[in-house]
């Protein structure tokens, strides 16, 4: 193997490496807005942790940030939760960080 390939291989493996973390920070992500959500919609314990997983698998399901934002919008519409879009947002950009910044630690 030339040192080209050997190259190749390595920014390959770089780059799966980094996108599983990044699968795992966004479902960590989830799963901590997920809480935060479920606090503002009144939700304890068991309930809270349901919403929780919920929200994880539609982020799993659906693939998109965007999936999960719609469903805690819909979510606090539903319930009277005021929370404008750029809170939501910031709220997930917020936690994204948090989240990332565990996933590395536990790396």
């Amino acid at each position: 193997m030339g040192t080209f390939d050997k190259r190749e291989e390595s920014f390959e493996k770089r780059f799966v490496h980094e996108q599983e973390l990044r699968f795992r920070a966004v479902a960590r992500r989830n799963k901590l807005l997920g809480a935060w959500a479920a606090e503002k919609l009144g939700k304890i314990g068991g309930d809270a942790q349901a919403y929780a997983d919920a929200l994880v698998a539609t982020g799993a399901l659906q693939g998109t940030s965007e999936a999960v934002f719609a469903k805690v919008k819909k979510d606090f519409a539903g319930a009277g939760v005021a929370q404008s879009d750029h809170q939501i947002r910031r709220t997930m950009d917020e936690l994204l960080e948090a989240a990332t910044a565990e996933v590395k630690a536990g790396e």
